[in-house]
């Protein structure tokens, strides 16, 4: 048996019920930022197996903030916060670095807070998606992602992944596309 829209729109008007109708996508296909949570997934099992307690999606410290972090990890024991920001593709370069500055700042106030005054390390790394998209873009532009991340990328993939000490400049390391290993950004001058 086939009913026509018109006859359902028609019954609905009937009875005195509006009809609604929705085009919705498939409630079982994935979310639409289930990249992005693939890498944040990837971040946290390799902090927590080097050590760290994860935070993801650390909201910021200071009111009227909307942002949060990615992901956040820290290690009482070694008192290390890392702030860690995972992009499938970087649009607007600036903003994103000025969102990360604000969101060391949250984590030096977040560290402050935690630890007191003395020594304690608060760092910042990028973690990239290795598409064709962002691989072009910092091939365009080494010079400017040379000066913002001078941090170690090989050192931060050992921090990343076996706990050893993090640079205290930021970082940038790839994520391969299917976010199952992280690994070094190679600098071209």
């Amino acid at each position: 048996m086939h009913i026509s829209l018109d006859s359902i729109q028609r019954t609905a008007h009937a009875i005195g019920r509006p009809l609604r109708l929705e085009l919705s996508p498939d409630p079982l296909r994935e979310p639409a930022d289930a990249g992005h949570l693939a890498m944040q997934e990837l971040v946290v099992r390799l902090g927590t197996a080097a050590g760290y307690v994860a935070i993801p999606e650390m909201p910021a410290v200071r009111q009227g903030s909307w942002r949060s972090t990615d992901i956040a990890l820290r290690s009482d024991a070694a008192r290390r916060f890392l702030v860690l920001e995972c992009w499938n593709s970087i649009d607007d370069v600036g903003s994103a670095c000025r969102g990360t500055d604000r969101k060391l700042a949250d984590g030096t106030a977040y560290a402050a807070a935690r630890w007191g005054e003395g020594e304690h390390l608060v760092a910042a790394c990028w973690v990239v998606r290795a598409t064709a998209r962002n691989r072009a873009l910092l091939a365009t532009y080494p010079a400017v992602f040379a000066a913002r991340f001078t941090g170690t990328s090989a050192a931060w993939v050992r921090a990343l992944t076996d706990g050893a000490n993090p640079p205290r400049e930021a970082g940038l390391v790839w994520s391969d596309v299917g976010a199952t290993r992280l690994f070094p950004w190679r600098r071209h001058s």
